[in-house]
């Protein structure tokens, strides 16, 4: 799931903080230039997930930050397009856990990759999405061939004449001893003037695959609570303690987001919450289970700045 943060969908329309795609590829026409100029993006989340205890003992947090950049670009009659270019950094800390013979199972993890969204409208409110990606996630150390993601998010929405959208999408992808296949619902519905349900901020640190309640205050600030899933796979070390094995955390982060649009190019989002039902496993080199251990809910803070230019 974590190939979601940059793989949405391109989609036209005018940028609003929270929508159903990220704000920072859904933009509109920056100010001063034509609707087919190219519109470059930028975001940086900080987050920390704080101790979380584990069920055979120990504990551990994670530090890090998630970093996306690129440009789309309008060409008319309905078609969009452009490139994301996706890197993460999270630590990870362990003490004394005792599912891993009291050692670390894994430390400091990175992402990096490129997708490639498409948009087309097909009429009477409808678009079709398509968004190629390719990644590599890995622990430092681990074999970069090994580390191999690939795949896509296919995506079709409505948007209806009073401005509600709905949709549904799959994402297919392939890598790390895994074949994976995740449907998701598209959504951005207004409940009243100031009320909307909305998937959460794509690029934040709770990831898109989820759902949020909206409310917009007067002066630019917004604020939702919500809920997603969330769920990191990534290549180990091939001198750790599983040689060129895969480690995954899974989690359900419960959330509360405060947001401030300074101005139509510059977006201020800050979370708080809890990762709750949190599992860590190790797998072999080939992709069998090896261990397993649940931790206990989880603080998580984070910090989402979003320029286009």
């Amino acid at each position: 799931m974590v190939v979601l943060l940059g793989a949405l969908p391109v989609a036209a329309g005018p940028a609003r903080a929270g929508a159903y795609v990220d704000p920072v590829t859904d933009a509109p026409p920056t100010q001063g230039r034509g609707a087919t100029a190219w519109q470059p993006f930028v975001s940086v989340t900080p987050l920390y997930q704080g101790s979380a205890d584990l069920d055979n003992g120990g504990d551990f947090t994670v530090g890090g930050a998630v970093v996306r950049g690129g440009a789309s670009y309008d060409f008319g009659g309905g078609t969009r397009a452009g490139v994301t270019l996706n890197y993460d950094y999270l630590d990870y800390s362990f003490s004394g856990a005792r599912s891993w013979g009291g050692s670390s199972p894994w430390g400091v993890v990175q992402r990096y990759g490129v997708s490639l969204p498409v948009s087309f409208a097909v009429g009477d409110g409808w678009r079709l999405a398509v968004a190629p990606s390719v990644d590599w996630f890995r622990e430092n150390g681990a074999s970069t061939g090994d580390s191999l993601v690939w795949g896509a998010l296919f995506s079709g929405t409505r948007r209806f004449a009073d401005g509600n959208l709905i949709g549904l999408g799959i994402g297919v992808y392939d890598g790390i001893e895994k074949t994976s296949v995740y449907p998701f619902l598209l959504v951005d519905w207004r409940l009243g003037e100031r009320w909307r349900l909305i998937n959460p901020l794509a690029s934040g640190p709770t990831g898109p695959a989820g759902i949020e309640l909206d409310y917009q205050f007067d002066g630019g600030w917004t604020a939702g609570v919500g809920v997603s899933y969330r769920a990191m796979r990534f290549r180990l070390s091939d001198d750790g303690p599983t040689p060129d094995g895969v480690g995954e955390e899974r989690g359900v982060p419960i959330f509360l987001r405060v947001s401030r649009q300074f101005t139509d190019q510059l977006a201020l989002h800050l979370y708080g919450g809890i990762v709750v039902a949190g599992q860590l496993r190790v797998e072999n080199s080939s992709g069998n289970l090896l261990r397993k251990d649940d931790f206990d809910p989880a603080p998580l803070f984070g910090a989402t700045f979003i320029g286009r230019f």
